[in-house]
């Protein structure tokens, strides 16, 4: 049995904190810095699942916030990485980061729509959850040379937008691609 105190909502609580915190070092531009937290962070939220499933104490509530936290942890980071992009008046960056963080939302949205409606096999693409975590963490960590973040950011808005395309066509065809 297990006697931590702990509760995996709570380790949901503290990763989605830690990426915050990761967001205000990316204002500063203590890119380095930021990406560990970042790095982290995402470990930490990483084992709230697992930490529910050993304490027997998993729940859809946890399963919901888990998945709401992480969606706006996205949204932090990527604005926090964004903000620093509209104070150098880099417009083509900050729109690189709208489009990234938006397509990230859709990738997310339409695996759990699909699932709502009873559509499987609407997880493929390139540009999971992980995978674009891998983007934005070494994105900060190179933050700091030359265009290497507005780089990242660019390749993370095309290949998740992408990905939402892809899932889409996936759950039109499942659909026999029936409109309404």
């Amino acid at each position: 049995m297990d006697r931590s105190r702990i509760t995996p909502n709570a380790v949901t609580i503290i990763g989605f904190l830690g990426i915050c915190v990761a967001a205000g070092l990316a204002l500063g531009r203590l890119w380095v810095l930021a990406s560990l937290v970042f790095i982290a962070s995402g470990l930490v939220d990483s084992l709230d699942g697992l930490l529910a499933r050993y304490q027997g104490k998993a729940t859809s509530f946890g399963a919901f916030l888990d998945s709401t936290l992480d969606r706006l942890a996205e949204g932090v980071i990527i604005g926090a990485i964004g903000i620093t992009f509209a104070q150098d008046g880099d417009d083509w960056a900050l729109a690189a980061c709208f489009v990234a963080l938006t397509a990230s939302f859709l990738v997310s949205y339409a695996r759990a729509r699909a699932e709502g409606l009873g559509i499987p096999g609407s997880s493929g693409g390139l540009m999971g959850r992980p995978e674009r975590l891998v983007i934005v963490g070494a994105g900060l960590f190179l933050g700091g040379v030359g265009d290497v973040l507005v780089v990242m950011m660019t390749i993370l808005a095309a290949l998740s937008l992408m990905t939402a395309v892809h899932r889409i066509l996936l759950v039109w065809r499942a659909s026999d691609g029936r409109g309404s």
